[in-house]
């Protein structure tokens, strides 16, 4: 139902990803009137899920790391996450393998991470306190005094940072960071693994990147019942209650530019008036695609075509007739290669015969994932972007073949003949389905070069009235990231149209049992009308 804000003003938000919807609920809970076109039947971008057969996949992100940080956006609305879904905290966060057949349950306890490595290398569980000691300050400074959720829109607040990211040591590549603490290949896979969550590579990825893990520590990884999906599902239902439009099957064809300023959105035949208009699609589709060349001189098409996507992902969605109850909730399991699959993943941009992979069996924590019995996984395979001379339409039924003949001899005995649902994703879907430039599966890599100011800006640099929000802009990648981003976003508009300045987040573990509301919320309830019903503040 389409209601008139309390000060009429309109904001049109591209794409129904987290980051969108996340900034969506925080303009609506501010006074404007929101409206979100999304390309696709439902909402949820590259956090879609997948129905078969009742076996249930969630299509992207997997695990909710700073559960806080998605609570602050429900507060804004004066709502509660734990109202809407059914949080489970996982032990542990994720079980690794390795090529000699050993493995490290990873986990945020110090004394079992210590003991386990001490196992390996008892001089790097000696280590691990310094490490952490060292890497707390960069997620003091991304998180705490949130960095990661302020826009760097200015070379002035760039100068400002970089003197912190010198004394840190946060400009270092991640794993040369964690090589001055742990020897043995195991410690240095384990902490030196998560920009690859987010798209980048951990051997020139900055390391402010080393935030993740401390993230992980302090606030917990967790699994929502249902899925990831259900997450996208609450966000969605929450920015309709409190009035909120969306419009799926509406794909964006134009943002159109008039005297320098984003006056519409075009979508499915339909213009869409705006005083604000958000981007939560790619990018390089964003510039490339929805704005005129001539509207603009900073992002050219040379521009995007320079700038550095990240690797995409090749990814099996896999429904058996049985279960593997030895398989953890979320494995990776690893090649003997770690810096050369790398590279040839990021620079040589070739498909490699060995492969390290990514295993989520939700089953194991949910079993109504999957009809009673059985398993519902997907298997992750990082590979090249599109810039790689591959044919996906040719490699990707020999390549599923391989995996799953791999994952038998891992240990998954029967797997193939217990196959009942099978479906493939390549870096073509991701190019097709979700207008991702080159096919990345994580937006703009992050590396020192593209991060902070020198990300494309949260506040367009080429339009007025034209913002981004979700992975491609500040801070990046990551479920928590995007969600950051909104609030950076949020700043940028906030300042320009006069909204009242963003609250203060939730901390990262914290889910906060109490709700709060939002500035505007109480005008803009006020402003809808009777037949619509006043929301509850905390619904049943």
């Amino acid at each position: 139902m389409n209601h008139e804000a309390n000060d009429g003003r309109r904001a049109v938000i591209v794409g129904a990803g987290f980051g969108g919807l996340a900034l969506a609920i925080r303009l609506q809970a501010a006074g404007m009137q929101v409206t979100v076109l999304e390309k696709r039947e439902r909402i949820g971008g590259r956090a879609y899920q997948l129905k078969d057969r009742g076996y249930t996949f969630d299509m992207g992100p997997s695990l909710i790391t700073a559960p806080g940080i998605i609570d602050a956006v429900f507060q804004a609305a004066g709502r509660r996450l734990v109202d809407y879904v059914d949080l489970v905290p996982l032990d542990p966060f994720y079980r690794i393998h390795f090529h000699d057949g050993t493995h490290i349950d990873y986990v945020s306890d110090a004394e079992r991470m210590k003991e386990q490595m001490a196992r390996f290398n008892p001089g790097d569980a000696a280590r691990y306190d310094d490490f952490m000691a060292a890497i707390e300050p960069i997620y003091g400074a991304v998180i705490e005094d949130r960095l990661g959720s302020k826009p760097f829109d200015s070379w002035g607040k760039m100068l400002g940072f970089l003197p912190r990211v010198a004394k840190l040591g946060a400009w270092r590549p991640v794993h040369n960071f964690v090589a001055r603490y742990f020897e043995d290949f195991r410690h240095r896979f384990v902490y030196s693994f998560h920009p690859l969550f987010v798209g980048g590579n951990p051997f020139s990825a900055p390391s402010v990147y080393l935030m993740i893990p401390m993230l992980e520590k302090l606030g917990g990884v967790w699994f929502s019942r249902g899925g990831m999906y259900s997450v996208v599902e609450a966000m969605g239902r929450v920015f309709e209650e409190i009035g909120g439009e969306i419009r799926t099957d509406h794909e964006v064809e134009r943002i159109e530019v008039t005297d320098g300023r984003a006056t519409a959105v075009r979508a499915a035949g339909t213009t869409f008036p705006a005083d604000v208009v958000v981007s939560n699609a790619d990018v390089g589709h964003t510039y490339g695609a929805l704005v005129e060349p001539e509207k603009r001189r900073h992002w050219t098409d040379r521009r995007i075509d320079r700038t550095h996507y990240t690797m995409s992902c090749f990814l099996l969605y896999v429904g058996t007739r049985r279960t593997w109850p030895e398989v953890a909730h979320h494995t990776l399991i690893l090649s003997e290669r770690y810096r050369e699959l790398v590279r040839d993943i990021f620079d040589r941009k070739v498909l490699p015969d060995d492969f390290s992979m990514y295993v989520h069996a939700p089953t194991r924590t949910d079993p109504d994932m999957a009809p009673e019995g059985c398993e519902s996984m997907y298997v992750l395979i990082p590979v090249a972007n599109k810039r790689a001379d591959i044919d996906w339409d040719s490699v990707k039924e020999p390549l599923a073949e391989r995996v799953l003949e791999f994952l038998e001899e891992w240990g998954m005995e029967g797997l193939r003949d217990a196959l009942e649902v099978l479906h493939i994703f390549t870096p073509d879907d991701f190019e097709t389905e979700l207008n991702a430039t080159f096919g990345n599966a994580f937006a703009v890599e992050p590396r020192l070069t593209q991060t902070a100011y020198l990300r494309p800006q949260n506040r367009s640099e080429d339009v007025d009235g034209l913002y981004l929000v979700g992975a491609g802009t500040h801070p990046g990648a990551g479920v928590p990231g995007v969600i950051l981003s909104a609030e950076a976003t949020y700043s940028c508009i906030a300042e320009d149209e006069g909204l009242e300045a963003q609250w203060e987040p939730a901390t990262p573990g914290d889910v906060r049992m109490e709700p709060t509301r939002g500035p505007g919320y109480d005008a803009a309830m006020a402003e809808l009308p009777a037949s619509a019903g006043t929301p509850e503040l905390v619904p049943e």
